[in-house]
């Protein structure tokens, strides 16, 4: 019994010098298993960087080839006098009661001619535009119908061409009835009225105010000087001297 007690305290001794020394032996534990490493949580995906649009390149448009320049009408082809004088004026007695018939002649209102007569009356009006002056048509191409119609009313050669022996220049497209009147169309004094039958109506200017005597002395040496011919029976009545076909 004692040597137990010995060996007891013997032991015990022991223990508090290893525990004195820092040398107490350690407790049995269990192995602890290896943490694994630690994942990087990754980073939410920022926001998508929203890249601007190259702007497109313009495709450059094929250039229009220019227009074709419209060809001249040949010297013969009947055109509207407008077309290619402007500024010009144009009152056609003979589309309205206001001549010596007292009846429309013809149903229509612009006034056509063959396209060499134009050029020079082109020039004419040319001219007179620079002296403040312009033309007035009162007359242009008649149809022979037309022609046909004034017969019956004055069957007189002197003021109306006898359809049945022939056909009136107006009837070519190459004669034109013409007043002179102020850039503006003012009318201005002129011998007569337009298909006057009278004696003032020729170009003896003798019996008419110096006015009227002077202007129609202008407008005659205007269209004598582009190749038209003056008739002597009426002062506003000129024919150009290049012929053409009737226009039938």
């Amino acid at each position: 019994m004692r040597r137990e007690k010995r060996a007891f305290w013997a032991a015990a001794l022991t223990v508090l010098l290893l525990t004195a020394e820092g040398c107490a032996p350690e407790p049995d534990v269990p192995p602890q298993p290896e943490e694994p490493p630690a994942v990087q949580a990754e980073a939410p995906n920022p926001m998508p960087v929203r890249r601007a649009k190259p702007a497109p390149v313009p495709i450059p448009k094929p250039r229009p080839e220019p227009a074709p320049e419209p060809e001249e009408p040949a010297d013969e082809t009947l055109v509207t006098v407008t077309d290619y004088i402007p500024g010009i004026f144009v009152e056609l007695k003979y589309a309205t009661e206001d001549n010596f018939t007292g009846q429309v002649i013809y149903g229509f209102t612009d006034a056509r001619l063959r396209y060499g007569t134009v050029k020079k009356l082109a020039r004419v009006q040319a001219a007179l535009l620079e002296q403040g002056y312009s033309l007035k048509i009162w007359d242009a191409c008649r149809p022979v119908s037309a022609q046909f119609a004034l017969w019956e009313v004055c069957p007189d050669p002197v003021y109306v061409a006898n359809p049945n022996k022939g056909y009136s220049s107006h009837s070519r497209g190459n004669t034109v009835d013409v007043t002179l009147v102020l850039s503006d169309g003012t009318e201005i004094e002129m011998p007569t009225g337009f298909d006057d039958f009278s004696t003032l109506a020729d170009r003896d200017y003798s019996d008419v105010p110096e006015p009227a005597r002077s202007n129609s002395l202008l407008l005659e040496g205007a269209m004598s000087g582009q190749g038209f011919k003056c008739y002597s029976g009426e002062w506003w009545h000129f024919t150009d001297e290049d012929s053409y076909p009737v226009a039938e």
